[in-house]
Order: structure tokens, then sequence, then C-alpha cells
């Protein structure tokens, strides 16, 4: 049995204005163990960036505030540490790469001092010797270490993405969190970002975090995947479970939303509808309104988390209160 790393319960954040406050996060929990890789899927607007900026308790206050629950990391509550203590875990156990490399660095430092920058603080390495290391990190993740001068302007788009791996790296931390790491770049220059993360990743034993629009990018890189929608997560499992035996509606409509090299479909069957003003959430079950199962139950009872064999999911189908027949055949989709 692998160790258990974080341990996510019930956790819940807010965005409060005068005129209004967003749900953001809804009881979100997760489970990670070290080495893992767990995919955090969703549209825009899900709650993934803030559950993520909420382990690391980087959430911005004012508006943001963790309203509720608990985040175990090596079986400490970090949501009850001090803010130094905090500081000391960030960059060294757990470290994030950011959503958009452009904007992650500073434009008038060198790459090289921003990944040194990291090990004197929480290395307490000289400048000299951080510098050194700084080196040997570009190289790790494919940039010659003679470049550790330039400034990031210097640098295309996914030498960029390498440097924020380089400084996310740098301390060897035991959970990287990857919002989106490959959104901005090509595909080619996606493929070779994936396969670096996926090597380092194994290089190191680091367990991982891995948010994401991409199916296909959660299959090549993913053991678990935890699919959320409207700040809560609607169905977990292995990559198994969720990619051959998917079971809430929601995540059916979005391998339905994908084409298939296996049929000659016109057009794509996309999910109707938005997601919900997280202002202003549904009642009930939050996809109701968009779901084609939706029965009037759906809309004033709040399912509760149905489980076989780890493989979780919330939906009023699995409590025998809503008929869908299609969704209880196994392995609908086949893949």
């Amino acid at each position: 049995m692998k160790k258990k790393l974080l341990s996510i319960k019930e956790l819940a954040i807010n965005y409060s204005t005068d005129e209004e406050v967003v749900n953001a996060v809804n009881g979100v929990d997760i489970e990670l163990s070290e080495g893992e890789t767990l995919g955090l899927v969703g549209e825009t607007g899900a709650g993934k960036t803030t559950t993520a900026l909420g382990i690391m308790r980087l959430v911005p206050n004012p508006p943001g505030k963790i309203i509720s629950g608990s985040i175990e990391f090596e079986g400490e509550d970090l949501l009850k540490v001090t803010e130094d203590k905090m500081r000391t875990i960030r960059g060294s156990k757990i470290s994030m790469i950011f959503q958009d490399p452009m904007t992650s660095l500073n434009p008038v430092l060198t790459v090289g001092y921003q990944i040194a920058e990291v090990l004197e603080i929480h290395e307490k390495l000289s400048k000299d010797q951080a510098m050194e290391k700084a080196k040997d990190m570009l190289e790790l993740v494919g940039i010659p270490g003679g470049r550790v001068n330039d400034f990031p302007h210097q640098f295309s788009g996914g030498m960029k993405q390498r440097v924020v791996i380089a400084i996310a790296l740098a301390c060897n931390p035991q959970l990287l969190i990857a919002d989106e790491p490959t959104t901005a770049l090509d595909v080619t220059i996606q493929a070779q970002v994936l396969d670096l993360m996926n090597d380092l990743k194994n290089k190191f034993k680091t367990s991982m975090i891995l948010i994401t629009h991409d199916l296909g990018v959660v299959a090549q890189v993913c053991d678990k995947v935890a699919i959320m929608y409207a700040g809560e997560i609607v169905e977990s499992g292995s990559i198994y479970d969720i990619f051959e035996r998917p079971k809430h509606p929601y995540t059916h409509g979005l391998f339905d939303s994908i084409p298939s090299l296996d049929s000659e479909n016109d057009r794509l069957n996309p999910i109707k509808g938005l997601m919900p003003d997280p202002t202003n959430l549904p009642t009930g079950c939050k996809f109701h309104p968009r779901c084609p199962y939706a029965a009037e139950i759906c809309s004033s009872r709040v399912p509760a988390v149905s489980e076989y064999n780890g493989h979780k999911y919330r939906c009023l189908v699995y409590e025998g209160l809503v008929e869908a027949p299609e969704l209880l055949e196994e392995d609908k989709h086949g893949r």
C-alpha cells in the first residue's frame, strides 16, 4: 500500500464582494498517495484552479476565503499551520506550475536568478551554489545551462514553460500541482512538455495534481481522475473507471463531445447549456438543468456519493430515484 500524501475533506472556498458571493468550491474531497498523478478535469469555472490555490493557501484574500474543510498533507492540516510555516512548505514540499508561463516569470530578472532564489530560500545554499544548481536544473529540463543569465523574453513559449517547471522542481517537492501546463503551447511542444513532466515525476518520485480540460492528456499522464462541476467532484476513480466505465451524466457528456475515430458522425454532441452562475447555483443536483436524464426530484434532492471499488459518483440514478437505463449499462463507451 502506498502512503497517503494528501487528503482534502469538505473543502469550501468563496469569493465575496459587496454585491454577491461566488461559491467557487463546494465540499471537495480528494485523496492522493505518494507517486500518484491525479487529473482534475472540468469546464472553465468549475473551481479547479481555486482548489489548487486552496492547497497552496494562496487564495487571494480579499475577496477569497477558505470557508471550511481540511487539507491534510503528510498528516498535518495545512489550514491550521502558521503563515511562516506555510512559506517553508511552498516551493520545498509543495510546488505549483501556474497556468500561463508568459506571466509566471519576472521579466526583469534572469531565469537563473529566479531558479536560484528558490534554492537560496529553501535549501540555504550560497548564491554561487544556488546558481550552479540552477544551471543543472535548466539542463534537466532540456535548456543549455549557459543560458542561465538570459531573460524570459529571450525564450520561446515552450522554453518558458520548461523554466517554470525547473523552478517548481528545484527543491524536489513531494507534491507538484500543474495548472493547465500545456494550454498555451502548440501540439508538438505540448507532447514534449508532458513527456518531460512524466520523466521528472518518475525520476523524483513526485506526486502530481494535473489540472486540464484535455482528456487525452489525462489518459497519457494520470493514474486517477476527478471530474469537477460547479465546485464539486461529481465523479472520481482510476483512469480505467473513468474512461471505460463512466457513471455520471456529465462525464458521459464530456466523452460524447470528443470526436471518435470509430464513428462517422457529421457533428459533435456537446453538453447543452452553460456552466451555472456560481453566485446563484441550482438547487438539488447542480447538473440537472443540463442533464438529459433529469427528473423533477433532481431539482430538489442533493445526490449522495455512491461508491463501488473506489469509483465514486454523485447521481440519483444510482440511488434508484431516477430512471436512466443507458447509464446502468457497463462499459458504454468501450474506451
